[in-house]
Formats: C-alpha cells, sequence, structure tokens
C-alpha cells in the first residue's frame, strides 16, 4: 500500500514537474525586460534631436543588451553622396548596455529608461522582431528623418508586437507642423546656421500637420507617447527612472553672430555703398554683385537637385525657388552688360523678388526670416542693374 502511494505521489510529481517544464518553456520572455532608453541630444548637427534604442534584458541569461537602429558606416563606398541623395542605409546594431551608457556619459548626455508593460508572449514576439532584424540584409533600412528612423522603428516594434491595439495620446498641441517641432530643438541649441540651410532645403511638405504617430519621429517624443500609450487597457510604460542625470550646459544665444542680423548688416552696407560716389566703393559692387547672384543661384540649382535628383520627399515642393532663381548662376556674368536683354532680366528679377516679399508670410511654407534682408540685397542691387 505506501509502495502504491509512493509510486502514485512519484507519478504525480513528475505530472508536475513536466506540466511546470512546458510552462516554463513557453513563458521564458518573462525572464526578459525591455524598455525603451531616450538619450538628450549632443553638439553635433546628426545629435542634436537626442536618439532612442531600445534594451533588452535577460535574468536567466545575464544579457544586457542595446539594440540601435541609429547605426550607420562612416567607410562605406561613395558615404557622402549616398547621404545627400537619401540613399544611405541604416542598420540595426546591438551593443553590451555598460559600454552603450558610458559613451552616451562620455558625451555629457542624459538617458532616460521606461520598462514596457508587455506580456510575455509581446516579450517574445518582440525579441523575435529584433533577432529577425539582425540577420543578414534585414538588419538595412533606407533612412528617412521623418518618417522612417532609429526612433520610429521602435515605435512601429511596439505596434507589431503588441497583443492589443495600441492607443497613443495627443502629446503636442493642434496642428503641429514638422517645422516647428524641428525649429524647437535647433533654436535650443542656439543653430541658427544649420536651421538657415535646413529651411533652404526643406519644402512645403515639412510643413504638413502632424498627427499623434507622426510627432514620435523625435525622440523626446516617443518618450512621452510612450507614457501616454495603452495597450488595451493598460498603460504601455510600467515604470520610468533616470538612468543618470547630467545638468545641462546653458547655450549662450548670441544675437550678433544670427543669419539674420549678419544679413540685414550687410544689406545696410551696400545699400550705403550703393548711395555713395567712392570708387572704391563702386569698385567693391562690381565684384560683390556677381558673387550675391551667383550664389543666390547656386542656392535654386540646389533646391532643384534636392527636389528632382535626391529621395527625400521633405526637399520637394521648395518656395524658396520663388527668389533663389537658378538662372541667377548665369546672370551672375552679365550683370555688367550693356544689352537690353539683361537689363530686363534685372528689372523682372526686382518684381519677382517684391512679389515674393509682399506673400512671404501667406505662402503655404514657412519661410526662414533670415532670407529677407537677401531677397532685399536682390531687389536693391536688381533696380541698379535695371535702370543702367
Amino acid at each position: 500500500m505506501v509502495q502504491t502511494m509512493t509510486r502514485r505521489l512519484f507519478l504525480i510529481s513528475y505530472f508536475l514537474f513536466l506540466i511546470s517544464y512546458f510552462t516554463f518553456s513557453q513563458t521564458d520572455s518573462c525572464h526578459v525586460r525591455i524598455s525603451l532608453l531616450t538619450c538628450s541630444p549632443g553638439e553635433e548637427l546628426y545629435s542634436t534631436f537626442g536618439h532612442s534604442a531600445l534594451r533588452v534584458t535577460d535574468s536567466v541569461s545575464n544579457e544586457d543588451i542595446v539594440y540601435n537602429y541609429g547605426t550607420f558606416n562612416f567607410d562605406e563606398p561613395g558615404f557622402y553622396t549616398k547621404f545627400i541623395r537619401g540613399k544611405l542605409m541604416y542598420y540595426l546594431s546591438t551593443e553590451d548596455f555598460i559600454s552603450f551608457k558610458q559613451s552616451y556619459q562620455q558625451e555629457k548626455r542624459t538617458m532616460i529608461e521606461q520598462v514596457l508593460n508587455l506580456t510575455c508572449n509581446e516579450k517574445q514576439k518582440m525579441v523575435q522582431q529584433l533577432q529577425q532584424n539582425l540577420q543578414g540584409e534585414n538588419k538595412f533600412y533606407k533612412y528617412d528623418f521623418l518618417f522612417d528612423n532609429c526612433t520610429t522603428r521602435l515605435r512601429d516594434l511596439l505596434e507589431k508586437s503588441a497583443d492589443s491595439t495600441v492607443r497613443f495620446a495627443k502629446v503636442v498641441k493642434e496642428k503641429t507642423r514638422f517645422r516647428q517641432l524641428i525649429h524647437e530643438y535647433l533654436n535650443k541649441g542656439d543653430e541658427q546656421w544649420s536651421k538657415l540651410g535646413i529651411d533652404l532645403l526643406l519644402g512645403a511638405k515639412t510643413d504638413a500637420i502632424m498627427n499623434d504617430r507622426d510627432v514620435m519621429f523625435l525622440p523626446d517624443y516617443l518618450l512621452k507617447g510612450f507614457d501616454s500609450a495603452r495597450i488595451g487597457n493598460r498603460p504601455a510604460v510600467v515604470s520610468k527612472s533616470n538612468v543618470y542625470d547630467l545638468q545641462p550646459e546653458k547655450v549662450q544665444k548670441n544675437f550678433f553672430i544670427s543669419p539674420f542680423f549678419i544679413f540685414s548688416l550687410l544689406l545696410a552696407v551696400i545699400i550705403f555703398m550703393s548711395s555713395s560716389k567712392n570708387n572704391s566703393f563702386q569698385k567693391f559692387l562690381y565684384g560683390f554683385d556677381g558673387f550675391i547672384f551667383f550664389m543666390a543661384g547656386f542656392s535654386g540649382l540646389l533646391i532643384l537637385f534636392m527636389w528632382f535628383c535626391t529621395d527625400h520627399v521633405m526637399c520637394r515642393n521648395n518656395y524658396n525657388l520663388s527668389w533663389a532663381l537658378p538662372t541667377h548662376a548665369v546672370m551672375a556674368f552679365f550683370i555688367h552688360s550693356k544689352k537690353g536683354w539683361a537689363r530686363k532680366y534685372f528689372i523682372v528679377t526686382a518684381v519677382i523678388n517684391s512679389l515674393v516679399l509682399i506673400a512671404w508670410f501667406f505662402l503655404p511654407q514657412q519661410m526662414n526670416p533670415a532670407f529677407i534682408p537677401i531677397v532685399l540685397l536682390l531687389i536693391v542691387r536688381s533696380i541698379a542693374y535695371g535702370k543702367q
């Protein structure tokens, strides 16, 4: 009797062991913690907008890995050509968390961690997707700053892994546009010259109104989006903490080196020289006018190139082309021509630029005000040569 009971207890224990074993094998992902890392902006232009990555910690294997979709290879053949034309391939890479953390600490960039509130099945699906994306050609993707970058990929990954619909709350004001958020970061770092170049090349599509998902092309807004998101009826984030906190250095803003001030000062100096009979001034203007018209024309050619010869969708429909006429690059060599057609060209240029200034704040594209002194300069010098 005792022997029979012992055998039964053994069989029951063995059966329970098998159940627990198979259950454990199916829920092994419960030993995995997945969190979103958000890093603050850096000093370089490419790091101005911050960075996002995923941290996967396994308490069984003791692995602590960061998955980073923001990797690119400087040594890739034709790197700069591909970068300019929007054909540069970014890829998913992995790095030990400690080394990842140290590299951002050295750059004095803060890091915030949000632990995601995922079920075992959702964790398993997310890890599987990450592993698949690491294989061969799967890890490469064509980077798009606004719609497919190292941050939006993490948003998409959460949506694909979730068992229920992920709903994001509104984290910006109504009718916020892409360009507004880009300016927010550039203004914060007082990168006015970078802002000028970006505004020159980005067209009207950048002034489109964003939806709740679109805003998450920026790391800080992905963080806010995850904070307010819900997976079904549960919050997407279970906890949030500072991995380490550093006091950001205050940026000293200097209006006197801003594009608007420098271009306005240049306009005032040229108007003064134009009204003077001084021969030295006239000789200077003789060369300067050719330079300013050539640069305006070159800017127009660059806008056309970015519009039609690259994959940068946001560079299309660029209204800066209304004042940066590509023909100026040729007419710069005919400024002092006595021909009637040259005089008419500059009269037409003055009229066109005057109309552009009148419509400046009503165009479907937000125009950088620092270009206004340049447009006025082109008008003043066009009138001078149109009168000859």
